[in-house]
């Protein structure tokens, strides 16, 4: 490595908005964060999906749309495989 050209590299405490705190490296003295492991809703088992506007539904509708045609495409490929 070239001298000199590089920042410096701190073991800084990072701390979340839940209150959370931990070590980590980084090039800035400090970091605060506002969501975590600790407190993210995937980790948690806590995920909540925000339905804004019937996306969620409209999507889960187009899905099983998609899924009932693979299934009949695949009842009717069985179907002709047999004859």
């Amino acid at each position: 490595m070239k001298p000199e050209i590089h920042p410096q590299y701190y073991q800084v405490p990072v701390h979340c908005a839940c209150g959370e705190t931990f070590t980590t490296g980084s090039t800035k003295k400090e970091l605060r964060v506002d969501i975590c492991s600790k407190c993210h809703p995937f980790f948690t088992g806590k995920q909540k999906l925000v339905d804004s506007a019937g996306r969620i539904d409209r999507f889960q509708q187009r899905f099983a749309k998609t899924e009932a045609a693979k299934t009949e495409a695949a009842k009717i490929e069985a179907a002709k495989a047999k004859k």
